[in-house]
């Protein structure tokens, strides 16, 4: 047994210690540039054979002509073929080529995730992960103000960034896979997944109530969408924890897939452009025009975020999702439309695509357009109104910065949170006390009363001055019946004016989509909602009008409710659902809405087809046709 054991200066060199040795270069990574081999020449390749210690079949590659593209497809018969006689070789060659087409799946990280299971990160997503701009999402609820009415609704914007992320890597695979002709490589790959995981950087507060609510009102001259703040928010994160090396170690080539990550979050970054520019995006050429199409499609509304968020937002708010992204992954291909290339599924996928975005209107009207829910985030924002100028954020350079004003300095942006929402709710500051209070009530359940809900005949241009006149109105609006000893003031309304569309606003979405059959998988074709059913919706935008009241005893909100009515009566808006309950005396005073049709006139309600015939029509038809 002696004799077994190994000196120990032959495995231990004189000083070493027992040091772990490190793996040699040629080891643990390959050249930056392999990461995106299909874009190699033959050159390109002899120069990788050389790398790999395979110089010896550096001449018959060349005079086979192989480039990167036709590494990816080369076989043990192939290389048969072309006279490497010895089974050794070629298996070193395939090992080698193998190392290749690995590199982007290297030391990936896995993270377990409730909706998608086992997710797998690139190392280069996890340093990003990794980051204190990154981090801040973890404490910024997806939903904002909806977690006071839902109380599962607790999930954040960290989650749903993962899951965007690792959807966009798995439709852009998918599609690589399906359709090798693509070219599409392990650095167009990367890159689509960095957007999807960056596409959300910029949220601020309480999610979509701070861009939608709190800004517009703080800083009304200032056009500003998360949108544009993830950008900047994702150019702060490269630059503050110096990305850039590692990003071209990874193979990505600076400045340019730096612009494509940008451009798929938030469209072409040089909107000033000549006009008439056919293809004005810089990051990846028209040939590669899908690509913009998966984390954040402006074509129709098809893509990974929305997928995230339809079963992450499901699941934690306990409502049934009916679509179901797995399936379109299946059918998902890459077909030619007017010179671009774009991303198209099978025909008879288009009523699930119409049954994507019912959901999508539904989850609007269910959870994220709740009533309760928009008076919560109402006063969450008026809270932050009354609180601005007196929260300083340190930003760069030491300067100090807003609530509202904190979106001009990343610095300062990465600081701010939820947590504002506490921070004032605990303050002993005098000048929060406003603020506090209007939390306080939130916590205790002393929220804002609905008066009710009506709709303009037309779609209306509503700006902040409208609404300002129209809670004046409000006020002003004395009932025609019963005399009122009550006086409410503009201040005690507040409007809320709600837009509910199929994302595209007055556009049917699926009138953007392509599709192809199953007998001619290249051809796109386009399907009209008439080829589909006759059960869809005919309008797809639609504007609500919301009335709140602050004041919440009996006498000052029963006289509201009936300001309420009589405002709809004089702006000729629909009667509220509840008007012939909440003033009874007021309702028959209009005559567009006292005039209820008997039902018993029309078995269809009403609903007449194309042609104009009701449902006893079209059953007088049938019964000739088969007599």
């Amino acid at each position: 047994m002696e004799s077994r054991k190994r000196p120990l200066e032959a495995s231990v060199s004189r000083g070493s210690s027992l040091q772990t040795p490190e793996k040699r270069v040629s080891e643990a990574r390959l050249q930056d540039s392999d990461s995106d081999y299909m874009r190699w020449g033959v050159e390109e390749t002899c120069q990788f054979l050389r790398r790999e210690e395979l110089g010896a079949w550096e001449d018959t590659f060349r005079e086979q002509k192989i480039t990167g593209v036709g590494l990816r497809y080369l076989r043990d018969a192939d290389l048969e073929k072309i006279g490497v006689r010895c089974l050794g070789d070629r298996l070193r060659i395939l090992h080698s080529i193998k190392k290749l087409q690995q590199i982007q799946t290297q030391a990936n990280k896995v993270l377990n995730d409730p909706i998608h299971g086992h997710v797998e990160l690139h190392p280069l997503l996890v340093k990003i992960l990794d980051t204190p701009q990154f981090q801040r999402l973890r404490n910024i609820k997806q939903l904002g103000g909806t977690y006071f009415v839902f109380p599962g609704a607790s999930h954040n914007r960290f989650e749903h960034s993962i899951g965007v992320g690792y959807l966009a890597g798995q439709l852009v695979q998918a599609l690589d896979r399906r359709q090798p002709e693509l070219f599409i490589s392990p650095r167009d790959i990367l890159c689509v997944q960095i957007a999807g995981l960056c596409h959300d950087l910029g949220h601020g507060p309480f999610s979509h109530m701070f861009d939608g609510m709190f800004i517009p009102r703080a800083r009304p001259g200032v056009s500003w969408k998360h949108e544009t703040a993830s950008l900047a928010m994702f150019d702060h994160l490269v630059n503050d924890n110096n990305l850039r090396p590692l990003m071209e170690q990874h193979g990505l080539v600076l400045p340019e897939d730096l612009d494509f990550i940008k451009e798929q979050i938030a469209g072409p970054l040089d909107t000033h452009g000549p006009q008439g520019q056919k293809w004005p995006y810089q990051g990846r050429p028209v040939e590669k025009s899908f690509l913009y199409e998966i984390v954040a499609n402006k074509r129709n509304g098809i893509d990974v975020d929305k997928w995230d968020y339809f079963a992450r937002d499901c699941y934690h708010l306990g409502i049934q999702n009916n679509f179901d992204y797995r399936r379109f992954l299946k059918f998902a291909r890459v077909c030619e439309v007017d010179g671009q290339k774009h991303i198209c599924t099978r025909d008879k996928e288009v009523g699930n695509l119409y049954d994507m975005f019912h959901t999508r209107n539904c989850l609007h009207r269910r959870a994220y357009q709740h009533k309760v829910g928009n008076i919560i985030e109402t006063m969450i924002t008026e809270a932050f109104l009354k609180a601005d100028q007196h929260i300083q954020i340190e930003g760069s350079g030491g300067r100090m910065f807003t609530l509202s004003s904190a979106i001009d300095d990343m610095e300062a942006y990465t600081k701010l949170t939820d947590h504002v929402f506490e921070q004032i709710l605990y303050s002993s500051a005098p000048e929060l006390a406003e603020s506090k209070q209007i939390l306080r009530n939130i916590i205790f359940r002393r929220l804002y009363k609905c008066l009710g809900q009506t709709q303009a005949d037309k779609a209306l241009d509503v700006t902040q001055i409208m609404i300002r006149d129209w809670e004046a109105e409000l006020a002003r609006s004395v009932p025609q019946a019963g005399a009122q000893d009550i006086t409410l003031m503009p201040e005690d309304f507040v409007v809320s004016v709600i837009v509910m569309d199929y994302g595209m606003k007055t556009k049917n979405p699926i009138d953007n989509v392509r599709f192809y059959c199953k007998n001619d998988l290249t051809t796109a074709i386009q399907i009209r909602k008439n080829q589909v059913s006759k059960l869809l919706p005919e309008c797809f935008v639609e504007q609500l009008i919301r009335v709140y009241f602050k004041k919440t005893d009996h006498r000052s909100l029963e006289a509201a409710k009936k300001h309420f009515v009589q405002w709809c009566m004089d702006k000729n808006f629909s009667k509220p659902q509840d008007g012939d309950i909440i003033a009874p005396e007021l309702t028959p005073l209009k005559a567009s809405w006292s005039h209820n049709p008997d039902p018993t006139d029309d078995e269809d309600g009403g609903c007449r087809d194309m042609n104009g015939f009701g449902a006893h029509g079209l059953k007088r038809a049938k019964t000739q046709l088969f007599k």
